[in-house]
């Protein structure tokens, strides 16, 4: 059971996705209502590695409208929630050139925030037209089907 609140298509356009990973994320104060009334925005976001700990950064959570005195700072930095295996990987793989951590989508699972961070690498203008040249293709394919089953 899986109910996505926010994600992120800019991130699938501009980076090629080379593995996915699920994160948890702590939140602080009424942050998880927020996201329960899909008030995040994922745009411009980025994951950090800081030692051994991964951050999310530019990830905003609007304030939630009916909480108290308590109120976080809608863009500050978010610690995600991996297992050591998987941060000593992104470790290394990060520390290559070219490659980064984006987060794809913000979901709950089982009641738990999820971010589904990815180890991208950033397409180059050319890639991104081959891409779309691709998607267009495979769009007119189906239409051509479609239409011949008339």
């Amino acid at each position: 059971m899986t109910k996505r609140i926010v994600s992120n298509p800019a991130a699938r356009r501009d980076y090629e996705v080379l593995e996915v990973y699920e994160a948890g994320i702590e939140l602080k104060g009424a942050e998880v209502k927020s996201l329960r009334n899909h008030r995040a925005n994922l745009k411009g976001s980025f994951a950090r590695l800081k030692g051994d700990e991964v951050f999310i950064s530019g990830f905003q959570i609007t304030p939630y409208d009916k909480s108290g005195n308590y109120l976080p700072d809608p863009k500050r930095e978010r610690k995600l929630l991996l297992h050591k295996k998987e941060i000593l990987k992104l470790v290394s793989k990060t520390s290559e050139r070219g490659f980064t951590l984006i987060p794809l989508s913000l979901y709950f699972k089982r009641g738990m925030a999820k971010v589904e961070l990815a180890l991208c690498k950033g397409k180059r203008m050319y890639d991104k037209r081959e891409s779309l040249k691709r998607k267009t293709h495979e769009i007119e394919m189906k239409r051509a089907l479609r239409h011949k089953d008339r």
